[in-house]
């Protein structure tokens, strides 16, 4: 089923299709601002508010959510901005799409809503069937294994524990666990709690739970006071753009990078052996750090050659905004990566992978929830849509328009942009350096749109899928704008 719904996105966008099934024409005509400065003043009074109990340090302005409608959010302060953010790119079909207010008006689901069950020991009589239906229905192609979990940082952090499990269970063979193991794991000592590792990258980001935060390296805000694993760090491609220019140098880049992966799994196999290797497609907080095709392919040869798991972490990239469901699809890979992460764009959190990764115990991988059946729900109209209404073939069309702009910018503004690059619409710019990027940011932002950073100097775009052309002529109208006036 899998395999026919993707060849039927491959078909569809080899042409430039319109949706007809949804419309934008309920939509603002273009960004509204009306305060001169954003947050406006009810966005700073409800700021004062919840400062009283909760921090608010990053928090940028209130929205309403009842008048959000599609690729544009509202404020408190009665400001229309068009959302190429997305909540940090988590919105895949907009706000207040209609074809999800249905999903809750059936009293079945309904009721899957409010019981929200723990999965791992009483799920609905309705879950196996959601699960093949809907998540394994866009698998990864070779993985045939799904673990739900709640968000991205622990969708990492338990795939990681698979991993872990995965390779103890390789050096132990079919044998039995031992009294030791059983005892010595519970004081924190080896065997049971064996020293094992997870080598990540320069600039990546995984997530801020205690693990997953030991293979995050993109700010020190991050990490800041917190204890951290001994893992091993590589250096990630630093590229020249534009590529077509660069082979030479960026080809260096990917050599230097891998060689440094195969060091580091040979300098901590005598103290803490390297069980796997993490990696974003695009490293997205980092600063949208792109790697080639060819260098996740001998990544992925590296991890055969050592015996050793390749996790790809898909929670920004998956779920359409690259022009492919999965970021990684884009490499050709000899053969599926051994986990994939997920969360974002597709609601709930998880991990595929396959039957090796699976504890041969209950328990190992385990909390209360697993995920939410009512996320599932939500998850399975936004497929529905993705598919009906053609939002892949979209995201090519939309972000062919949106990074010819960006270049054409870039030539403009020699002395403000340069090194624009992504896919589909997963895209970024660089600026001259991080005082011009967060001025522009603010500046974007009071011409009514809404972007984030991302690294030191990038501007990072992650519109929804249902962001077309002409949105993608307002932003760049609009940008345009900001840089003359600079």
């Amino acid at each position: 089923m899998r395999s026919l719904w993707l060849n039927t996105f491959a078909k569809q966008s080899l042409c430039r299709l319109s949706t007809k099934r949804y419309s934008t024409n309920n939509e603002p005509k273009e960004p509204v601002v009306r305060t001169k400065s954003i947050p406006g003043p009810k966005s700073i009074e409800l700021k004062k508010h919840l400062d009283s109990v909760q921090a608010t340090g990053t928090i940028q302005f209130f929205a309403d959510y009842e008048k959000s409608v599609g690729n544009y959010i509202h404020d408190v302060d009665g400001n229309i901005l068009l959302d190429v953010y997305t909540q940090i790119s988590s919105v895949p079909l907009g706000y207040n799409h209609p074809r999800l207010f249905k999903v809750f008006t059936n009293e079945q689901n309904l009721k899957t809503l409010i019981n929200r069950p723990a999965l791992g020991v009483f799920p609905g009589k309705e879950w196996p069937d959601k699960l093949h239906s809907v998540l394994m229905n866009i698998a990864p192609k070779g993985l045939n294994k799904i673990t739900t979990m709640m968000c991205g940082s622990c969708s990492n952090e338990n795939a990681y524990k698979s991993i872990f499990i995965w390779y103890q269970n390789k050096l132990r063979g079919n044998t039995p666990l031992t009294e030791q193991e059983k005892t010595s794991c519970m004081i924190n000592i080896p065997p049971g709690a064996p020293k094992l590792s997870i080598l990540s990258f320069k600039g990546a980001f995984h997530g801020r739970t205690l693990g997953a935060l030991s293979t995050t390296h993109s700010k020190y805000i991050h990490k800041l006071d917190v204890p951290s694993f001994d893992w091993p760090i590589a250096s990630f491609p630093q590229y020249k753009y534009p590529l077509e220019e660069n082979v030479e140098h960026n080809k260096k880049e990917d050599e230097k990078c891998l060689a440094e992966v195969q060091d580091l799994i040979e300098q901590y196999s005598s103290k803490i052996p390297v069980a796997g290797i993490v990696v974003e497609p695009i490293q997205s907080e980092g600063g949208d750090n792109e790697a080639s095709p060819e260098f996740f392919r001998s990544l992925q040869a590296i991890c055969k050659k050592n015996g050793i798991a390749l996790l790809i972490d898909e929670v920004q990239t998956g779920g359409g905004s690259t022009g492919k469901f999965w970021a990684h699809e884009h490499f050709n890979l000899e053969s599926p990566p051994d986990v994939v992460t997920f969360s974002k764009k597709l609601q709930l959190g998880g991990y595929f992978h396959n039957d090796d990764f699976i504890p041969n115990e209950p328990y190992r991988i385990f909390n209360t929830w697993m995920g939410d059946p009512g996320k599932v729900l939500l998850l399975e109209e936004i497929v529905k849509v993705i598919q009906e209404d053609n939002l892949l073939a979209n995201v090519n069309v939309a972000g062919k328009v949106l990074k010819n702009g960006l270049l054409s910018l870039e030539k403009e503004f020699p002395h403000i942009l340069n090194s624009t690059r992504g896919r589909g619409t997963f895209l970024a710019v660089n600026c001259t350096n991080t005082k011009v990027r967060d001025q522009i940011i603010g500046a974007l932002k009071l011409h009514g749109i809404q972007t984030g950073g991302c690294g030191e100097i990038s501007i990072r775009f992650r519109p929804a899928l249902v962001f077309k052309e002409y949105h993608a002529n307002i932003v760049l109208d609009r940008f345009r704008k900001v840089l003359k006036a600079m």
